[in-house]
């Protein structure tokens, strides 16, 4: 199934993009974010989660299309 994504981007129409997912849990609930794009969504299981935040992030850029392919850092830092 083509992503509605790769239909409507200016970058790599022909070619899924990988976005990262930060999970945690709170009480009875996943919350997921996609912190490239700034997308949020919960659910009940990870898979649920995972499936919401993919169709939320699908549907931001459909109207928000990224310009520029960008590259995730990640690091950790200590309180």
């Amino acid at each position: 199934m083509e992503s509605l994504y790769n239909r409507n981007s200016n970058i790599n129409s022909d070619k899924m993009t990988t976005f990262t997912a930060i999970l945690h849990k709170e009480e009875d609930m996943y919350v997921a974010e996609c912190p490239e794009v700034g997308t949020v969504s919960q659910g009940k299981t990870i898979d649920d989660v995972i499936n919401d935040l993919k169709e939320a992030t699908e549907l931001y850029l459909e109207e928000f299309p990224l310009k520029e392919d960008r590259k995730t850092l990640m690091t950790t830092f200590e309180v």
